[in-house]
Formats: structure tokens, C-alpha cells, sequence
């Protein structure tokens, strides 16, 4: 099973099956709450390698996350459009896009012992926008 995330704004962001290693979904409701909450929001945490180029082929795409969790609030290029792909044996068996999603967390962390860094990123949707956000599966081979 292989992980593909694409990123699109101003610019787009492709990190392949090699690169992203979990995807955590969660839906982020309020834990005092005693009924099904109108206040209800969504959280995406991917945890991928970085990866450094080899045999002059360009560096993955991880610089371009870790500017765009550097973009203000005040500049509409913080909201972009995220898309996951869930791929087994060449098909896609789950999609999850996310129109308006922002960055609420980024760390890289370079260490000796794995020889590559990693990175986990903590996104949202924005959440007068949820109804845009899908899931979608059962998708046949072509």
C-alpha cells in the first residue's frame, strides 16, 4: 500500500509513494460535547522521509511544505488544495481531497540514525468549508 500527497496553490507540490510514510484523518469534534456538534472540524497528520536527491534527479518537494506553513493569514495562498491518494497494487483505493486546507503544525527532524529526515505536517480544512471536503473509494481498474 503506497501514500501519494499533491499539493496545489501558487505552486504544486508532489511527494510520491517513496516519501510519505502515514496518513492519521481525525474528526475533531468537542470532547465536552453530549450531543452530534454543529462545531465540527477535521484534522490530517502526514508523516513523510526527506529525501535527498540522487544520481542528479531534483529534491523532493519538502522545502515548498515547509514554506507554505511560513505563509501568513492575511495572504489567501495559505488556503490550498491537498489531495491524498491511497494506492494499492497500482489503483487508487481511497481519495481524500481537501479544498481549503491549512497548515496548523510542521516539523522536520534530521537525526544520524535514519540517514534521511522526516517531517510531519498537521493540516485542516477550513471549517465553514467542511462540506467540500471528500472521501472517495470503490474506484475500478481502468
Amino acid at each position: 500500500m503506497g501514500l501519494r500527497l499533491k499539493i496545489e496553490g501558487s505552486e504544486t507540490i508532489n511527494l510520491p509513494e517513496t516519501s510519505i510514510v502515514q496518513v492519521k484523518f481525525g474528526a475533531d469534534i468537542p470532547h465536552d460535547s453530549n450531543a452530534r456538534s454543529t462545531d465540527l472540524g477535521s484534522t490530517i497528520l502526514i508523516t513523510g522521509k526527506i529525501l535527498t536527491a540522487v544520481d542528479g534527479e531534483a529534491a523532493d518537494d519538502t522545502s515548498k511544505i515547509a514554506r507554505w506553513s511560513l505563509v501568513p493569514a492575511e495572504n489567501s495562498d495559505c488556503y490550498r488544495k491537498v489531495q491524498i491518494d491511497v494506492v494499492n497494487a497500482s489503483q487508487i483505493v481511497r481519495q481524500i481531497s481537501i479544498p481549503n486546507a491549512f497548515v496548523v503544525d510542521y516539523e522536520e527532524d534530521f537525526t544520524d540514525e535514519t540517514g534521511a529526515g522526516v517531517f510531519t505536517l498537521l493540516i485542516k480544512q477550513k471549517k465553514d468549508k467542511m462540506a467540500n471536503l471528500k472521501f472517495e473509494g470503490g474506484f475500478s481498474g481502468e
